[in-house]
């Protein structure tokens, strides 16, 4: 009885100290990705980019356009935003010398046809007087532009060569959050250097852009990774690494790809035309918030908010009206606000698409031809709005607001039909002196506001535990100011 107690005894000590020792490399990695055949097969298909610049001419004292920082409080969260990763320029921060007219700068590129064109980012040749390319095979070339998209911040290159190696594309809507990804560029000129990470999110809009649905990444991105692919764990290019947060200049863990099928959409126009093109219906849309889609009746806080319609423009003469929740563009679903430019802009011009939008608690289509976004619009900024006249002002009401009837020259002047002045505003809402309320929403039901009277009488009916949106004229704009519930006292 004691033998066998002791063998079991040994037996157990044998597998505690088994347990405890280290496992074989082999077992270790075998759960981790292996990198090494995608980089040898994918390696030579990306190559580096140098280009020269003529230096603008500053006086001396004055600041690199590099080193501007954005007009935003150094506390701000969004500054230094997304700022481009281009190396610093030599000397940068000292006076150029006259007999240094050039300043150089490096980027990173991806092979996608055998005989010669290359994507890129539009910011790594932008203002290039040459552009240089060198492959894995030590091979260096000279590149024209075939067209660059700004918006999009693609370009692309071509050098005479033929029979090059050719990237794989993979399907970015297919990519997956938490998926293993890698990337391949030149960071401060090192070619061919390899980074990996996983993918953080999808469909993200910066605040510098919201026409492309970014893919973040933790992927380590420096300046010189401008323009180089993102790979998918099959050896396909699924983004073009584009953006990087940082608040030093440097890697911080938060970088943005440009998706494949938006860059081969770019490209596929710019070899065709030299430009690219791209659909507009002419509204100023906001998001949907959780209060404004329970004051419009809507069932979930979704679509775009069309605060203003350009007139004559395609979405007037379609019907769409100031209020107006767009929910669905030509059958595609409008999940946010952000989704309606890329979906708009991915419309071919001239093309007649439907429009679904939620007004006065019931969905409505309509038929609208998409027109052209003209080539570096300007968008113009509502203008400030004086304050007028006091007439007949009304106690301050539920709102914490005084307000005012709108005189018959003021509603000329704005071209109103109706509407109250805002004269003073003794609250937390959004509102400022000279703000024209023209209507409210609340469950769905919208009311016009003729007098100030009529206005107080109105918001004294609706429930105080309901949201109300006030539909406000602001100059030539139009605001949609949410009022939440209010708070029941015990």
């Amino acid at each position: 009885m004691f033998k066998h107690r002791l063998l079991a005894t040994l037996a157990i000590t044998l597998l505690i100290l088994a347990a405890q020792l280290p496992l074989p490399a082999t077992a270790q990695a075998r759960d981790l990705p292996d990198f090494t055949q995608l980089v040898e097969q994918q390696g030579p298909t990306v190559v580096n980019i140098s280009t020269t610049q003529v230096r603008p001419q500053r006086n001396a004292g004055t600041t690199p356009r590099s080193q501007q920082a954005p007009q935003l409080d150094e506390n701000d969260p969004f500054y230094e935003f997304f700022r481009r990763f281009l190396p610093r320029e030599p000397g940068q921060g000292q006076s150029p010398s006259p007999r240094e007219p050039e300043s150089r700068s490096l980027g990173s590129g991806f092979i996608v046809s055998a005989d010669g064109y290359i994507l890129t980012n539009a910011h790594v040749v932008e203002n290039a007087e040459e552009i240089n390319v060198k492959l894995t095979d030590k091979r260096e070339f000279r590149a024209r532009v075939i067209g660059t998209d700004k918006r999009t911040d693609v370009a692309l290159i071509k050098i005479e060569a033929s029979a090059l190696p050719t990237v794989r594309l993979g399907d970015p809507t297919k990519l997956r959050v938490g998926e293993w990804v890698l990337a391949i560029g030149s960071p401060f000129g090192f070619d061919n250097t390899v980074t990996a990470g996983i993918v953080s999110a999808k469909g993200r809009s910066l605040p510098s852009e919201n026409i492309v649905p970014f893919i973040q990444t933790d992927v380590a991105i420096n300046p010189g990774n401008s323009g180089g692919p993102l790979f998918n764990m099959r050896g396909e290019v699924i983004g073009i690494n584009s953006q990087i947060y940082s608040r030093t200049g440097g890697f911080m863990g938060l970088s943005f790809a440009i998706p494949i099928d938006v860059a081969m959409d770019v490209q596929q126009q710019l070899r065709q035309y030299g430009r690219v093109s791209r659909g507009r219906i002419g509204v100023v849309i906001q998001e949907v918030s959780r209060e404004l889609a329970e004051s419009f009746g809507l069932p979930k806080a979704a679509g775009a908010l069309v605060n203003g319609v350009e007139k004559a423009g395609p979405a007037e003469k379609a019907g769409i009206e100031s209020g107006d929740i767009i929910l669905r563009f030509d059958g595609k679903e409008v999940a946010a606000s952000s989704d309606l430019p890329r979906i708009v802009g991915n419309t071919k011009p001239g093309s007649k698409s439907s429009i679904e939008v939620w007004r006065k608690g019931a969905r409505r289509e309509f038929a609208i031809v998409v027109a052209e976004v003209p080539e570096d619009r300007l968008t113009s900024r509502p203008t400030q709005t004086p304050s007028p006249a006091r007439t007949e002002l009304a106690a301050i009401g539920r709102l914490g607001l005084m307000v005012s009837d709108l005189g018959a020259e003021q509603k000329r002047e704005r071209n109103l039909a109706g509407g109250v002045v805002v004269q003073e505003v003794r609250s937390k809402l959004e509102l400022r002196q000279g703000d024209v309320i023209v209507a409210l929403t609340s469950k769905g039901q919208s009311s016009e506001i003729t007098t100030a009277t009529q206005f107080n009488e109105v918001l004294s009916k609706l429930d105080r535990a309901a949201s109300i949106t006030l539909h406000v004229r602001r100059g030539e704009a139009n605001v949609f100011v949410t009022v939440r519930p209010e708070t029941p006292r015990g």
